[in-house]
């Protein structure tokens, strides 16, 4: 099937294109030929619109399918559908289901539901068995089964000792260990951000330094068992040499003092990158006054000074990649009182409106790097280019027209945006050879 894109701004730094206009001949699954007033065939199908752009395909490190086990929740069809409404050509699914994926057979499953869906599916393996933070998984069986990175996703690890024995053994296979940093006994019957929010309506709060103490806690194990010497200070990494692919990656942080202790140890050299949720570059925690338990996430809504220190973490590259941390919960898990209600909402379908409607001073080059090229780099998957000859894995988008979020994709609708209008539109995605209008 062919398919021609007309007049599409290209945003791909790695583009000869990158910031023009034209259009784009997909024919069997390759972009065939770039330029302007190219010739459709009878059967060519022809995408146009207004102010129609176009980037590589978008890339979400961090997603809960809750499949196998809770499908009434999500189940993988639905959460690949809401996944490419948002834009994305490609996602990675957190171990957390049930069975937990802590094995081959377990991980084979998730990979054999993800054929055929309208987006790539790359699995997470858990570090430890049941992702209970005690015994290790057999991560070398796991990485020759497929899976793109080891993480015990939304349970942070705690035993230090697991966490440097991860790091030395995922070191021969080149491997990721992805953290969310977050020191469980600090944190017990938490239900928002530690501060005078917290104070004023009586909810325990979930100190930043729980999570500051385990970034630094991490970033030590990773000093150590690379062996790496360093002079006190903050030494710049030598720029004729590339940085080596990140072993540690921290997961949803969300404090000032994370973006600061992370930035240091880039600057040292370490091969460290870590991302942000892009609802916590829109919420603070006066958000929470209302007691809406769809606003209730982990990590909380920080302070004014933290959000505004995630933005500029994202401006100045310390910030590698955002993503939706899309954890979908059922009416039964959010129609409670607040401190009963469980945590988490969905994002897939609205990552980029949201940061789009509320973006203080990125680029758009810089918000589609966060969602291309740095996640696919991260995660160890091949770059993708919108260039002659390349795979055709794109998505298409108008980053000023607007919509309402009316109804979503997801199974569970526990959405803060839900009714909202929003800034930011997807037009579809390019897969496998075939448009996939977004709905």
């Amino acid at each position: 099937m062919q398919i021609l894109i007309r007049s599409a701004r290209v945003v791909d730094a790695a583009s000869s294109f990158d910031g023009q206009l034209c259009d784009l001949l997909i024919d069997n699954g390759l972009i065939r030929q770039m330029g302007t007033d190219l010739v459709a065939g009878e059967t060519t199908r022809v995408i146009d619109g207004h102010n129609l752009h176009v980037s590589p395909g978008w890339v979400d490190m961090r997603v809960l399918a809750q499949d196998p086990g809770f499908e009434h929740k999500e189940d993988l069809a639905s959460v690949c559908r809401a996944a490419a409404a948002g834009g994305f050509t490609d996602i990675a699914v957190l171990p957390n289901t049930y069975p937990v994926v802590d094995t081959k057979d377990t991980l084979g499953y998730v990979r054999r539901l993800g054929e055929g869906q309208p987006v790539h599916v790359h699995v997470v393996a858990a570090i430890t068995r049941k992702a209970a933070g005690d015994d290790f998984t057999d991560m070398l069986d796991l990485h020759h089964a497929g899976a793109v990175a080891f993480s015990d996703g939304h349970h942070p690890l705690q035993n230090p000792d697991l966490l440097l024995k991860t790091l030395q053994y995922l070191q021969p296979i080149n491997g990721l260990l992805m953290n969310r940093p977050e020191e469980a006994l600090l944190t017990r019957f938490g239900q928002m951000h530690e501060g005078v929010q917290s104070t004023l309506l009586g909810l325990k709060g979930i100190p930043a330094i729980a999570e500051e103490l385990i970034v630094e806690r991490d970033l030590r194990l990773l000093d150590y068992v690379l062996g790496k010497r360093k002079e006190s200070g903050v030494e710049k990494a030598d720029e004729s040499n590339p940085p080596s692919l990140p072993v540690l990656h921290f997961s949803t942080i969300s404090t000032a003092r994370s973006v600061e202790l992370i930035r240091m140890a880039k600057a040292q050299g370490l091969p460290v990158s870590c991302d942000v949720a892009a609802h916590q570059l829109v919420f603070d925690d006066s958000a929470m006054a209302d007691f809406d338990t769809n606003l209730k996430v982990n990590p909380p809504f920080r302070s004014p000074q933290d959000v505004a220190a995630l933005w500029a973490g994202l401006a100045n590259g310390t910030i590698d990649a955002i993503v939706s941390d899309h954890t979908p919960q059922d009416a039964e898990s959010k129609n409670l009182e607040f401190d009963q209600a469980e945590f988490g909402m969905t994002g897939l379908e609205t990552l980029f409106s949201a940061v789009v409607s509320n973006n203080r001073g990125l680029s758009l080059s810089q918000v589609v790097d966060k969602l291309t090229t740095r996640p696919r780099y991260i995660l160890r998957l091949p770059a993708a280019s919108v260039a002659e000859g390349q795979v055709a894995s794109l998505t298409l988008f108008d980053p000023t027209g607007t919509w309402t979020f009316e109804r979503t994709l997801s199974k569970s609708k526990n959405s803060p945006f839900l009714g909202q209008t929003l800034t930011g539109r997807i037009v579809g995605t390019v897969h496998q050879g075939q448009f996939i209008p977004a709905v």
